[in-house]
């Protein structure tokens, strides 16, 4: 196996998260499915047997047709398949590339999507892999085989943070929903013009699940150096001259706005919002996210 693929698959991490769930909240007929491995029976879906009637069954789910052909009641019953499609969707702009104390956002981005990946494997669920910037548009669409998963891991340590956000060129595809579907997209929400707000607006329908994990470093939040620097922007290369001491509360108090104004337009648009600093551990993150996670969709 890669090397580097080794090191999107910590023992640690996936030790972290054994006996977790990736528990998806998809509306089926007004409500919410619960855990992705089981299965429950019910009218309207696939069907799937008869049997006798029993009383206390609903009368609804009774089959005139075969009382008329055998004069006994029988009950028709359904499978609600529960397994779902998860989307990866990752952010592979040039911003992605900033590093703090040796973290890098991209790689974190590419340990949780592994991790997470595992845990749909493990279920059963299908789920695929979408990278995006303005050079390019990778996919692996989502399926649930053997090789998926090795397929899916090599994509991910090819990955580079280039460019600029992709706008809205050549990423119909991503719009294209089938069925039940979680998508998972992390990002740094950096770009011009509200483009990934825009783009992750487009994601969420009434029948799937968007989670958003925004990307942040304390640096980028605190401003927290000493004195004048220079500053250049990753993806355009402009260059901005600061001075901390004089221009940190403001900056400060403009971020936590941005932060606070995200996570109210997610909150109103039914989008799952998390924001995750560089310096937390991956393992505290998603032991943290899945146990929640598990709590509230049950």
């Amino acid at each position: 196996m890669d090397a580097r693929i080794k090191e999107l698959l910590t023992p640690t991490i996936l030790n972290s998260i054994n006996g977790l769930e990736l528990i998806a909240r998809v509306i089926v007929e007004g409500f919410m499915s619960g855990s992705n491995k089981s299965q429950t029976v019910g009218g309207g879906q696939e069907f799937s047997q008869y049997r006798s009637y029993q009383p206390g069954d609903d009368l609804r789910q009774l089959d005139w047709k075969m009382f008329a052909r055998s004069e006994r009641y029988y009950i028709k019953e359904a499978e609600i398949e529960t397994n779902i499609t998860v989307k990866f969707i990752l952010d592979a702009s040039r911003s992605m590339s900033y590093e703090e104390n040796g973290i890098n956002k991209l790689q974190l981005a590419k340990v949780m999507m592994a991790a997470l990946a595992y845990l749909a494997r493990k279920q059963g669920d299908a789920f695929g892999l979408f990278t995006v910037n303005d050079k390019h548009i990778t996919s692996i669409l989502p399926r649930f085989e053997q090789q998926q998963f090795i397929r899916f891991l090599t994509e991910l340590v090819n990955i580079k943070g280039e460019g600029k956000w992709g706008k809205e060129r050549n990423i119909e595809q991503l719009f294209d929903h089938h069925g039940k579907e979680m998508i998972i997209f992390i990002t740094d929400l950096y770009d011009d013009q509200k483009d990934i707000q825009h783009f992750i607006a487009r994601l969420k329908t009434k029948r799937n699940e968007v989670i958003v994990f925004h990307l942040i470093g304390q640096h980028e939040t605190e401003l927290d150096f000493d004195g004048s620097f220079t500053f250049e922007d990753l993806e355009t290369g402009i260059k901005t001259k600061a001075n901390t001491h004089a221009q940190k509360v403001d900056y400060q108090e403009r971020v936590q706005s941005w932060l606070n104004h995200s996570r109210a337009w997610m909150l109103e648009k039914q989008i799952i919002y998390h924001l995750i600093q560089m310096n937390e551990s991956v393992e505290n993150v998603l032991r943290n996210f899945l146990t929640i996670r598990k709590r509230l969709v049950r």
